[in-house]
């Protein structure tokens, strides 16, 4: 890069295409780890912008005097330390939009996956089980009533495929949203009560921490399915495995774990379930996309143009 390209720390692990569409526009540093001492000591004294996609720390964001920008790499920004961003007038951008649609395909994915039993009609061909009789019947998918926890931008794009399946749709959100044609619920149990299958779609955080509980679990009920593609933190776990052992609810799709990458042994040993590395966005497009709006906030940051996608 020509000398006085903006400097641009790149906090997590990026796939080489990614790092070299940044380095298009700016001189990169790297901090995989996102540890503090592991910065180098000149670079931590000139850095103005960096960008992250995890786990961003007050202690990363301290060892860092001069940051003016956050270019947060993903649309939620529950893992970043948003206290000593606010305390020092830091900015911070996100990627709003860019996820919706394949984020929304894999809440689909996974409902198809555990309703229709997919993984495991796979493992019975396989096994060579179907030589020895038939698999098991199970309930249809399409026509069956949806529940959306957290009718945003991605409870839409899911709500607008369950359309497509014939299901009657239910939401919950902080507020009735207007001018949608789904079925408000009050709470999060008389969503689950109406819904043969409950998609967590809502943001993570302390607001929503274990927002799907036991008593949620249970009104969902036998015939129950849960899919989650939003932060693992909003299903308690141990509920959950409790839910999916004594047969309180009937199977989960999860996408997200509330200590990823360590997922609990029980919801690994049950046959009820379809995990996936939380890889809801997890498409080139997406990441494409997600990049390309990281170098349109650091450009605009550096040439003194309002942010595209401001967060504050």
């Amino acid at each position: 890069m020509p000398e006085g390209t903006p400097e641009l720390l790149v906090v997590g692990e990026r796939p080489d295409w990614y790092l070299e569409r940044l380095a298009s526009e700016f001189t990169l540093h790297l901090l995989p780890s996102g540890r503090p001492e592991e910065l180098d000591a000149a670079v931590a004294q000139r850095v103005e912008a960096l960008t992250s996609g995890g786990v961003l720390s007050g202690e990363l964001i301290a060892a860092l005097p001069h940051l003016r920008l956050v270019a947060h790499g993903g649309a939620g920004y529950d893992k970043v330390d948003v206290s000593a961003l606010r305390a020092r007038d830091i900015r911070l951008t996100n990627t709003p939009g860019v996820t919706d649609g394949c984020v929304a395909d894999m809440a689909f994915a996974l409902l198809l996956a555990v309703g229709r039993r997919i993984t495991a009609g796979d493992a019975f061909v396989r096994a060579r089980a179907w030589e020895s009789g038939d698999f098991p019947l199970v309930p249809r998918v399409h026509g069956q009533p949806i529940g959306i926890l957290g009718l945003g931008r991605i409870g839409q794009a899911i709500a607008r495929r369950a359309a497509g399946f014939d299901m009657p749709v239910f939401y919950h959100n902080r507020r009735a949203v207007e001018g949608v044609p789904y079925t408000y619920c009050e709470t999060p149990v008389d969503l689950a009560a109406r819904s043969t299958f409950l998609v967590v779609a809502c943001p993570g955080g302390a607001a929503t921490h274990h927002l799907v509980d036991a008593q949620v679990l249970e009104a969902l009920g036998p015939d129950g399915i849960v899919v989650n593609i939003a932060r693992g933190s909003i299903i308690d776990e141990v509920a959950l495995a409790d839910a999916l052992e004594k047969g309180v609810i009937k199977g989960a799709g999860l996408d997200v774990f509330e200590h990823e990458p360590s997922v609990p042994q029980r919801l690994l040993d049950n046959q009820n379930t379809v995990l996936m590395p939380h890889r809801g966005g997890g498409t080139f497009e997406t990441w494409r996309d997600a990049c390309d709006l990281v170098r349109a906030n650091v450009r605009a940051h550096f040439a003194g143009q309002p942010l595209p996608t401001p967060v504050f």
